[in-house]
């Protein structure tokens, strides 16, 4: 019964971002050509919001829906390690017209040919996987 909850979640969420149009590879395209602040406007509003949340988890000591602590482990700051998942995450964004999220809302909205999208962020994600200990971290 709790997985219908977020499943519930996460429809209206998917829901959200097709009426907002940010699934949409035009508003993606226009982003990457800076020809519109839409996307800018969406993506800096969750950031600002993401903020804003984790400081309040961190600071009010907020629970998880079981009643568990939420612990935010601190990350090791490198500049490799953000700049060229950037990128790749970046052109893989750019070349597709879809980040990961958007990708199943896409498939649930009926674009089918997002399925080798989906395949190609699934076996990358496996890849990484595979090297991740030969990796710089």
């Amino acid at each position: 019964m709790k997985i219908f909850r977020y499943i519930i979640v996460g429809i209206i969420f998917g829901i959200t971002l097709a009426k907002a149009e940010v699934i949409s590879w035009y508003r993606i395209y226009e982003m990457f050509k800076f020809q519109s602040f839409h996307m800018y406007g969406v993506i800096g509003s969750a950031v600002i919001l993401g903020i804003i949340s984790v400081q309040m988890i961190k600071r009010f000591k907020i629970k998880t829906i079981d009643g568990e602590p939420i612990v935010i482990n601190p990350k090791q700051m490198s500049i490799s390690r953000y700049l060229f998942g950037g990128i790749i995450f970046g052109l893989g964004w750019a070349m597709t017209g879809a980040c990961p999220g958007p990708m199943f809302i896409l498939l649930g909205n009926g674009v089918g040919v997002i399925l080798v999208v989906i395949a190609s962020a699934l076996l990358g994600t496996y890849t990484y996987g595979l090297v991740r200990n030969k990796l710089p971290h």
